[in-house]
């Protein structure tokens, strides 16, 4: 009887896996912590069970955050916080605490991010004991009856993917007035006398972009006037936040100012420049374009991210092809956060709501419909990252509108900005209004798309992302998953 009961435990712990392994795709991110004056061969093999970036650990196999609390005094005194050593069921979304060895130690396993934080404890809680009636027979095939069912699950997930089932797995909403004790990035003034300018390579509304270089390294250097300085101010205290070093964001060395009042942002160098630069110069072929693509999402993800205590979420504000960079490995990195919205303080409150009534809500054609009809609620945290997402759908559509391999035997398409085949070169407010608003059009997606292996998933992803509904827009984790399968499933 005993085997049979951790039979019918392990059958379950089998749906668990597989169902955690269709909706948690993302990484989880887990609270990392370790005593080190009690038993330190056990709790060292957690350190290697995920990479630790100070108190934070990305789990590597499994997404369970576990904790191990001593109590102490009647109150429970943190052994381990960590992510799990292996791949379990954890179905709790909170770390609900589980007494072990005569009520001296609990544990808590759960499946959220950064869960593993906050331990809920009650010295008087009792477990609940689960009791089985079942007969061998019965066991077994309850045991079968389980497994078909992981195997249909998982089928039917590979076979049908649609857009409420990518919102499903992927819901997140922010709260606004949630604080956090975070502390910015702490970075030493450069000095400018060690940076050499060469020459420009770009302009923009608010700042020149310069190659230079420093300590013998090639490097960008963004110059604000001295009458700009909230604008580099508002750019620094975005790059400055906590964990905010990712491949998808273009990497911040530091920032100076010059004798003439200038101030100066020192950052990494995108061989390729931007990416409407890149796409007007090159044709790419389909994992090229995967390539893009997937940078391009991954790095909005992480800057839509909230990792609650470490780093708060950012709207980009004013997602372009010419504030996304190309390196030299074709890859995109995320910059230009002169617009960008952090969405939670982390010092204090903070007047977001109504500073963003002034702000400059992204380059026009760009601009998703209930940004141009001015019908956007400022006020919600979650509208100004679906704002972002519309932009990613167009920038998508710009990648793909090159790859050389979705217009086998005819011309790739000369690059052209969003809206300017349809609505000519000089796009207006008011005809972006009438074309995608009033009636409800979107980018021209070639016909023959739609009898590439790959080109039901394309349009798919690009009308989910540009919806007329906000809310039906997939989030920037839910869009690299779909390219992640495309690359699985059609690369050649």
């Amino acid at each position: 009887m005993i085997m049979g009961r951790w039979r019918v435990i392990l059958a379950v712990e089998c749906i668990f896996i597989c169902m955690s392994n269709q909706f948690l795709l993302q990484k989880r991110w887990c609270v990392f912590q370790v005593n080190r004056t009690t038993n330190t061969q056990q709790n060292n093999k957690y350190t290697t069970v995920g990479n630790v970036s100070g108190s934070v650990q990305v789990c590597e196999n499994t997404h369970c955050c576990v904790g191990y609390f001593l109590i102490i005094n009647g109150r429970p005194e943190v052994d381990v916080l960590a992510c799990d050593v292996a791949e379990k069921s954890c179905p709790d979304a909170t770390c609900k605490a589980q007494t072990l060895l005569n009520s001296h130690v609990i544990k808590c396993v759960c499946n959220t991010d950064l869960c593993n934080s906050n331990v809920t404890w009650s010295p008087h809680s009792e477990q609940p004991r689960l009791t089985y009636s079942y007969s061998e027979v019965g066991i077994m095939i309850l045991i079968g009856t389980l497994l078909v069912l992981c195997f249909m699950i998982t089928a039917a997930k590979c076979l049908f993917r649609n857009k409420k089932e990518n919102q499903q797995a992927c819901p997140r909403d922010y709260s606004v007035s949630t604080l956090c004790s975070c502390q910015t990035t702490k970075t030493s003034e450069i000095d400018v006398d060690d940076i050499e300018l060469q020459r420009i390579v770009g302009r923009g509304y608010f700042a020149t972009v310069c190659q230079g270089k420093y300590q013998g390294s090639m490097v960008a250097v963004k110059v604000f006037p001295a009458g700009w300085e909230h604008k580099f101010t508002a750019e620094k205290e975005v790059y400055e936040l906590p964990l905010m070093k990712h491949a998808g964001i273009l990497h911040f060395l530091g920032t100076g100012r010059k004798p003439d009042g200038s101030w100066l942002i020192l950052l990494q160098f995108a061989e390729h420049g931007s990416l409407h630069s890149f796409l007007c110069e090159h044709t790419t072929n389909w994992m090229l374009s995967l390539k893009l693509c997937q940078s391009l999402s991954q790095g909005l993800s992480y800057l839509h991210s909230d990792l609650y205590e470490h780093k708060p979420p950012v709207a980009h504000g004013d997602l372009s092809s010419s504030n996304v960079l190309v390196r030299a490995d074709g890859t995109c990195v995320l910059c230009d956060f002169g617009s960008s919205t952090i969405l939670r303080s982390c010092s204090g409150p903070h007047s977001w709501q109504s500073s963003t009534a002034n702000m400059k809500l992204g380059t026009l054609c760009y601009m998703p419909p209930e940004f141009l009809e001015g019908s956007v609620n400022l006020g919600s945290s979650l509208c100004l990252m679906q704002g972002d997402i519309y932009a990613l759908g167009l920038l998508l559509w710009e990648i793909w509108m090159r790859c050389s391999d979705l217009f086998e035997g005819s011309i790739v398409p000369e690059h052209l900005l969003p809206y300017e085949s349809e609505l000519g070169g000089n796009v207006t407010l008011e005809s972006l209004i009438t074309y995608v608003s009033n009636m409800d059009k979107r980018l021209s997606i070639p016909e023959h798309w739609g009898l590439l292996p790959q080109g039901s998933a394309l349009q798919e992803l690009l009308t989910d992302c540009w919806d007329c509904d906000p809310d039906a827009r997939l989030t920037a984790q839910c869009v690299a998953d779909r390219l992640v399968s495309l690359q699985s499933c059609f690369s050649p």
